[in-house]
This record gives C-alpha cells, structure tokens and sequence, in this order.
C-alpha cells in the first residue's frame, strides 16, 4: 500500500488555557478526500493549520509527505496547493497579473489560461482583483492553489458564495483532480459537499476527535448514538451530523415589536 500523504497521531495543540486541538489522529492516502467537519470553535481549522505547517503542536505529530510540516514547510508547500476562505491580495493588481506572478513561483506551473477558462474566469483577465465578487474570488483561490501542480489539496470552504451550477461544476472538477492521484482534505459547513465528494469524515467536537472512516462507518457511528425512535434509515450526511450535534439555541420574537 503506499504511504500515507498525511498521518497525524494524537495530534494536539492549546492556546494558553485553552485546548484546541486534543488527540486527534487521521490519514489521508494518495487520491483520498477527507471531508473535516464540525461546528464553529470544534477545532477544524487548528487541525488543517497543524497539517500546512502554520502551527507547532503542542502533543503528538502529523507528517506530510513523510515530513514534519513545521521543520520542513518549504519542502512540504512544493507538494501543497493551499484555498484560504479570505486572502488579501494587492490592491490593483489583475486576475492574469495575479496569476502570472504565482506561476512564476514554480518550475512546473499549471496552464493558469486553461484554468481561467475551466474556472469560468476567462472574461475577468484584465479585472482587478478586488472588484471580483465573492464567488468569483473564491474560484481565483482555487485556481491559485492548484497552480504548483499540487499532490496534496487543503480546501477552506471550498465553496462558499457560489452558485449551485459552479459548485457542481466544481465538484466535478476536484473529482477528476483526485482521479490523477492528488489528495484533498476539505473544511465545509456544507455536509451535502461532503457527502458528494468525501471518502473518509473527520468529525470534531469541542477540540476532540468524535470520529474518523468512511461515510458508511459514520452512518453506523450515528446510529450507535441515538435511541431507535431517532434513528432514520437512508438519510443524508446533514442529517445524520445534526441528529448528534451539539444543540443551539434558535432565535425567539421576546422584545420584537
């Protein structure tokens, strides 16, 4: 079998008194997709921040491509492509401007006119940057990230701000990347994303690690929690992650009108 593209055991991380991160342990193999999902505060992004060599953990390891991230981050970013959910980028700089300079940070670079086209972006060539929308940004930090010819993708809210027919293009699209053998994991609040393009889920709770495998083994994590009267057949992801969710309080009309 060949090696893991990412092994991080017992990985662990606080801030001051605050633990953010505690024991949490997953792989991801060559052409996987691991979905990372939990609520707000749950850890997820302590967690991708470890694995891109952004943090030291305080416990435990990840490697990432048989290296320590945080040693070795400029060995490991020549395999890694990297979407933040916000990026600031010069003020009047173009979208082709933009991507020439990122192409040029590599040996290798991707045909970024390809992508522009694939992307839907190609009409926006010669727009600034910071007058493209949020969909349209958001589609600019895909292709950014896939110039270096990445073996390895980290994805923050991969799709956030567009529109359905985008976001089903774009699932199409990172599954023909994984088809070519490159890794993904991926931070989405949209379960039905998850559920699309995931092999194995990461569900964090509270800093802790719930569960990790596959989104069969998620369905019988789910139903070994709940009581029988609870318990749905054939339901979707969402629906399963919100039958053990942590509950929040919804809003109320109390001092409305």
């Amino acid at each position: 079998m060949s090696q893991a593209i990412v092994q991080a055991e017992n990985l662990s991380l606080s801030y001051k008194s605050i633990r953010a991160v505690q024991n949490v342990s997953f792989t991801v193999n060559p052409g996987e997709i691991l979905a990372i999902i939990g609520q707000n505060g749950s850890g997820k992004t302590t967690t991708v921040e470890c694995t891109e060599g952004l943090r030291k953990p305080d416990g435990g390891s990840v490697l990432v491509f048989g290296k320590d991230p945080w040693l070795h981050r400029s060995q490991v970013y020549k395999q890694m492509g990297v979407q933040l959910q916000e990026t600031e980028y010069p003020m009047r700089i173009k979208v082709a401007e933009l991507c020439r300079l990122f192409a040029s940070f590599y040996e290798r670079p991707a045909d970024w006119n390809l992508l522009l086209a694939q992307l839907g972006l190609d009409h926006k060539r010669k727009c600034p940057v910071r007058k493209l929308s949020g969909g349209e940004r958001q589609r600019l930090s895909v292709l950014l990230s896939l110039m270096g010819r990445p073996k390895l993708l980290i994805l923050d809210e991969l799709t956030t701000g567009l529109d359905p027919e985008v976001r089903q293009n774009m699932w199409s699209s990172f599954e023909n990347i994984r088809k070519n053998g490159v890794s993904i994991i991926m931070v989405s609040h949209y379960l039905d994303e998850a559920e699309a393009l995931a092999d194995k889920i990461l569900y964090l709770e509270k800093g802790k690690q719930q569960f990790f495998g596959t989104q069969q083994k998620f369905r019988e994590y789910v139903k070994s929690r709940v009581s029988p009267s609870e318990w749905k057949e054939n339901c979707s992801l969402e629906k399963l992650y919100l039958m053990i969710a942590p509950k929040t309080t919804g809003l109320t009309m109390e001092g409305i009108g």
